[in-house]
């Protein structure tokens, strides 16, 4: 392994160079001379076999496929400090990191970490999202929050919650549109989303009109960019809750048929079955079931 990894200190230089924008700049937030940092990507360019920097003007920049490069590189040191302040003997803080899919961790799980963090104020809760449309798990986490259990045995799972799924709009189109019956929807737009396919015509069966569609529709790709296009009053789409509880509380959303809705998924908070489950984790598990 040792023969496969580029000279480390070289790598810390170039990352720092590369995110920095310029020896000098490298030079400086490392307190090193420029000769020594122009030294260390020698170093590294001999062992890469290419060059990571050219001249620009009086500076030496990245290329694009150093700069490349360097987020990647800049990831595994922010992994490597992540594990050394949580398994190191002096760290002064419980850190949980969470892997949660973008619309839940935006919408349910962030606008309720202020409780959390007031009843537990010497734990760290760290929140990563992943897209839907992302096969499998990647990156490091403590515990993942999705909407199926993977097979193979390889987590420990608590349902958390079911979802159902209703009509949104925004509070103005709601007014302008003056839709009183679910009938009259067929006269405007229907934002859909391609990650969740069948949301409406499994709303539209609740509703008792299974043939019914829209004037228009619009899709795109993610949930989050549907949700974003409601809230701006761009159409009537369809929405889980309670994962969009806070934007009916803070007036972003309506709901104007909340009594037809349609079975949604089940989210679960899963654990690695060989990873520690240390008291803060524990808190935490109590915490989301609550």
């Amino acid at each position: 392994m040792r023969q496969k990894l580029p000279p480390l200190n070289a790598l810390r230089v170039f990352e720092v160079a590369a995110r920095a924008g310029s020896y000098s700049a490298a030079a400086r937030e490392l307190n090193l001379t420029h000769g020594a940092v122009s030294r260390h990507i020698a170093i590294l360019e001999d062992w890469l076999g290419q060059p990571l920097f050219a001249r620009d003007g009086q500076s030496m920049a990245a290329t694009p496929h150093a700069r490349a490069l360097a987020r990647e590189i800049s990831a595994s040191f922010d992994h490597i400090a992540d594990a050394a302040e949580r398994y190191g003997k002096s760290r002064h803080r419980n850190v949980i990191r969470v892997s949660a899919a973008a619309t839940l961790a935006m919408r349910w799980l962030i606008p309720r970490l202020a409780s959390f963090a007031e009843a537990n104020p010497d734990v760290d809760v760290r929140v990563s999202t992943v897209l839907s449309t992302e096969p499998g798990f990647k990156g490091s986490f403590d515990l993942a929050i999705r909407r199926h259990v993977p097979g193979g045995g390889q987590f420990q799972a608590w349902p958390l919650f079911s979802e159902s799924n209703t009509v949104i709009a925004s509070p103005e189109l709601s007014q302008r549109a003056g839709a009183k019956t679910a009938a009259q929807l067929a006269d405007h737009t229907w934002l859909a989303t391609e990650t969740r396919p069948g949301d409406w015509e499994a709303w539209l069966e609740v509703a008792g009109m299974p043939a019914m569609r829209a004037r228009r529709t619009t899709r795109f790709d993610h949930f989050f960019v549907t949700l974003q296009a409601v809230i701006d009053g761009l159409g009537f789409g369809i929405g889980p809750f309670p994962t969009l509880d806070s934007d009916v509380a803070a007036g972003r959303l309506l709901a104007p048929f909340p009594e037809l809705r349609a079975p949604g998924s089940t989210y679960y908070a899963l654990v690695p079955l060989d990873a520690d489950k240390p008291a803060h984790l524990r808190a935490f598990l109590d915490w989301l079931q609550t």
